[in-house]
């Protein structure tokens, strides 16, 4: 049997004399970032083979790097020790595989697939890859029949995206290049069904496609199949997903919202309770999967794909419509800035395609000429501006330092202008409000002539009801931005879907909570006189912490 398609490498390696970055203490410290040796711990004093780590989220990725550097026997070494401790560490039975196959010890690759499979680790996470690292085990009988058993399965997805009130798109990852299509239908039976056309996933796009199913009625609850080579995918249990309300229309709807998303198997629950809320959609501000390694696409897949395949995200996904930007710990390193050119550092384009590869949203910047992640979309008569506050940033202690640079800058003003959306959001990976991190230059409080332009453009133009939302701090937040001559600003801020580290609450905010993982809620309701948007934050175990209501009429020019 010829080895499949797929287990050609989908992405090439970045060539020597790049630095590749990763703090793993919290990762969100100002510290310098510094790459460990292979299995070094990241608490200050622990021996080599004694692995104590502190986030759960790094201690697969601190066991694939030094095969990804050519140095498996290093990472045999350090899945031992560390399941030594926990028999069952799935990342590092999956790791442990890996290192196995490239150290050419091919029977013990076998079991250990196996026993990882037994131990609960879904069979996807194999055929997904890193495909090159696996491509040792790929040969054996035992994974072409892995293979054999999945082809006509979904690996991950489906994830919803790009969603309107007539529309919506599925992206979905494959084993193998396959032709798909998605059938849609307000049946349970998938009576009448409306069709996507075929796509076919590609192995230049990591394996991946996103089917688009039009002519769609708004506010109306459907329900859809996957078909590969002609074939269910999903099987008879078809999950359902909402349309948005009419366009330009007035509605009352939720959308969730925020940050800090580090893979963490314990607060993987997370995404049960946020599809509890039936959420219009969900927005990522960034910090999303945490991989800290913009030079190694290796490491980069294995972040995505770690949290693609946990049932949790997979069902919530499948129902929600998600929306994404990026922040430093997907796109770069700690609070980082590599200045405005689009292919300097060399790693920025191919950092920026594998982020494509992997969500579904309705554009990415400029495309090929302006790459990017800022995009808008609307919901009835609400818009959402989402911001990439990473790709052109510059130096925030040089001159005139830019976050947006000047062509997303631009995009926002024009299409802040020309809105007339009940209310606008403005979505920034980082915080608005400059006391959220201290003296921090990494908010926008590095960049306050930036900000100031934004702010001043909407009372120039007189835009009301505009509020600000944004994540990177691990809690959430209500501020208040006063400005003298017009309305004020308020700012809801959450970082902490399912990160162990916190930060404190900071003095200032209006409210603050940090005691458990936690989600904000938006509420619209533009039904009402004065239409109104409702704050909430949710916390793990799905309690109400804290409501705030907003008018229009309070923010808006008098």
């Amino acid at each position: 049997m010829t080895l499949p398609k797929p287990f050609r490498p989908a992405v090439t390696a970045f060539g020597a004399g790049l630095i590749a970055t990763i703090c793993f203490r919290c990762a969100c410290t100002s510290e310098a970032q510094v790459v460990p040796k292979a299995g070094q711990p990241d608490k200050p004093g622990a021996q080599r083979g004694v692995p104590r780590f502190t986030q759960t989220k790094r201690i697969g990725q601190s066991q694939i790097i030094p095969i990804v550097d050519g140095h498996p026997e290093r990472a045999v070494e350090d899945c031992l020790a560390f399941l030594r401790n926990e028999p069952n560490h799935l990342e590092s039975l999956f790791n442990l595989t890996i290192a196995y196959g490239q150290t050419g010890q091919t029977e013990k690759a076998v079991a250990t697939m196996q026993r990882a499979i037994a131990a609960g680790l879904p069979p996807g996470r194999f055929l997904a890859g890193p495909r090159e690292l696996l491509r040792p085990l790929a040969e054996t009988a035992e994974f072409r029949k892995l293979l054999a058993e999945h082809a006509r399965k979904l690996i991950h997805g489906p994830m919803l995206g790009c969603m309107t009130d007539r529309s919506v798109k599925f992206w979905v990852r494959t084993a193998e290049e396959v032709p798909l299509q998605v059938l849609v239908s307000t049946s349970k039976e998938m009576a009448r069904p409306v069709k996507s056309a075929t796509v076919f996933t590609e192995a230049a796009r990591d394996f991946t496609a996103v089917a688009e199913v039009e002519r769609l009625q708004p506010e109306t609850t459907y329900y859809y199949d996957v078909l590969v080579n002609g074939k269910s995918a999903l099987g008879p249990q078809h999950p359902s997903f909402r349309t948005f309300p009419p366009v330009d229309r007035a509605a009352r709807f939720q959308v969730g919202f925020g940050g800090g998303a580090g893979y963490t198997p314990i607060h993987e629950r997370m995404w049960n309770v946020l599809g509890s809320h039936r959420l219009a959609a969900f927005l990522f501000l960034g910090d999303n999967v945490y991989i800290d390694n913009p030079t190694r696409p290796d490491v980069q897949h294995y972040t995505y794909y770690r949290r693609q395949s946990r049932v949790e995200y997979r069902r919530f996904v499948a129902a929600t419509p998600v929306f994404a930007i990026w922040d430093d710990h997907d796109f770069g390193v700690n609070d980082c800035f590599y200045g405005a050119a689009i292919d300097d550092p060399a790693w920025k384009i191919p950092v920026w395609r594998v982020f494509r590869n992997n969500w579904n949203n309705p554009a990415y910047g400029g495309g090929e000429e302006q790459p990017g992640c800022w995009f808008k979309l609307s919901i009835a008569d609400v818009e959402f501006f989402m911001l990439d506050g990473r790709y052109y940033r510059t130096n925030p202690k040089q001159e005139n330092p830019s976050m947006l640079g000047p062509a997303q800058k631009a995009w926002l003003l024009k299409e802040l202008g020309r809105s007339q959306a009940t209310f606008k959001v403005l979505a920034s990976p980082v915080p608005w409000v400059f006391e959220a991190k201290g003296d921090s230059l990494d908010t926008w409080r590095g960049f306050p002539a930036e900000r100031r332009e934004i702010f001043s453009f909407l009372e120039e133009k007189r835009i009301d009801g505009v509020v600000l939302i944004s994540a990177d701090r691990h809690r959430s937040d209500l501020w208040r931005i006063d400005r003298k001559t017009t309305y004020p600003l308020y700012e809801f801020e959450s970082s902490r879907l399912t990160n162990i580290h916190t930060h404190g609450v900071m003095p200032g905010s209006l409210f603050g909570y940090n005691k458990e993982c936690s989600a904000g809620m938006l509420t619209f309701d533009t039904t009402k006189p004065d239409p109104e948007l409702t704050y909430q934050i949710y916390n793990l175990d799905n309690e109400l912490i804290y409501t705030f209501v907003v008018k229009k009429s309070a923010i808006s020019h008098r």
